[in-house]
């Protein structure tokens, strides 16, 4: 696989037309979005003042991605990465780990502007930044 994987803060960026986000996005070859974070940018549309927008947003963007959805592996590599923030004592979102691990399974990097993606060193991280 090339290209990325690319976490929510990312589509939100594109969402709020933050250039940096935009031009990230326009280098990118193939863009590969977890499942995870599509029912997280579903869940901020289903909150928001504009629903049917968003949800119109995050349809229309959803049509020029790859949707990585997570198997056995997936959770292999979840179970490693959480056992080994565990043990260094480091909080972590849990839809995060799973962001992760989805990397990690795919070799791909992970664009995002979570500081705390720092934390997982078995895969490789990119921010706008």
């Amino acid at each position: 696989m090339s290209g990325k994987i690319i976490d929510s803060n990312i589509v939100i960026g594109l969402f709020r037309n933050d250039q940096r986000a935009i031009n990230a996005l326009r280098k990118i070859s193939i863009v590969y979005m977890p499942v995870i974070v599509l029912g997280e940018l579903f869940y901020g549309a289903n909150i928001s003042e504009q629903t049917a927008l968003r949800i119109n947003q995050i349809q229309d963007f959803q049509k020029n991605v790859r949707l990585l959805s997570c198997d056995e592996k997936t959770a292999e590599n979840y179970g490693k990465i959480k056992s080994q923030l565990k043990k260094a004592g480091t909080p972590f979102p849990e839809n995060d780990i799973w962001i992760a691990a989805l990397a990690k399974q795919h070799s791909l990097p992970l664009l995002t502007n979570d500081k705390h993606f720092l934390q997982v060193k078995s895969i490789q991280k990119e921010s706008l930044s």
